[in-house]
């Protein structure tokens, strides 16, 4: 019964958040978007980030601290998915994605909406795969590509990421995953569990 409580107290809390509500409702859009066409607008992603910066900046109780906030998780967002671009796995529109949110979470609760991210898309990516009927070619992928950065990294070379498109296994909506770990790690952090 305490269980019951504490989520209809969040569910209140939530709804009365303007920052959460705008967030949630981004990342649904672009969740959506991402899985009709495997594209999320930029008019999303930077309307979302200015309006985050903005709220961030002028609802904090020390206007400094709130742009710090914003901006902090802004960057933690961007920089902890730009390698993946750099190496062709993860689109563009998943990078300001993810750096969009981090503007409404702040650096701290970005990185845990990051690790939460990676782990809704391995799950995705699995049962993607399986649906598919590809997972045995997948882990043939990962075994791969782990083997050439093990080999790269004892003779000091520089690895070779992109998987050529024989390879794949398929295009994975990475948005939904990202509104899927970010929402779960906005539920969690408000409960208490991170």
């Amino acid at each position: 019964m305490q269980e019951l409580d504490a989520v209809l107290e969040l569910l209140a809390m939530l709804a009365s958040d303007v920052r959460m509500l705008a967030l949630f409702a981004l990342l649904g859009a672009a969740a959506v978007s991402d899985w009709r066409s495997y594209r999320i607008p930029n008019w999303l992603t930077f309307g979302g980030a200015l309006f985050a910066l903005l709220y961030g900046t002028l609802a904090a109780r020390t206007p400094t601290a709130g742009a710090l906030g914003a901006f902090g998780g802004l960057a933690v967002g961007f920089a902890a998915m730009l390698p993946f671009y750099a190496i062709g796995i993860m689109g563009a529109g998943d990078v300001k994605l993810m750096a969009m949110s981090g503007a409404f979470l702040g650096p701290q609760q970005t990185l845990m909406a990051v690790l939460c991210t990676f782990i809704a898309g391995g799950l995705a990516a699995l049962v993607f795969a399986i649906h598919r009927r590809r997972l045995g070619h997948m882990l043939a992928n990962v075994k791969a590509a782990a083997q050439g950065m093990a080999v790269s990294g004892i003779a000091g070379v520089r690895p070779t990421a992109g998987i050529h498109a024989a390879q794949s296994v398929g295009k994975l909506p990475y948005g939904i995953c990202i509104a899927a770990g970010t929402v779960f790690e906005v539920l969690a952090h408000q409960l208490g569990y991170v």
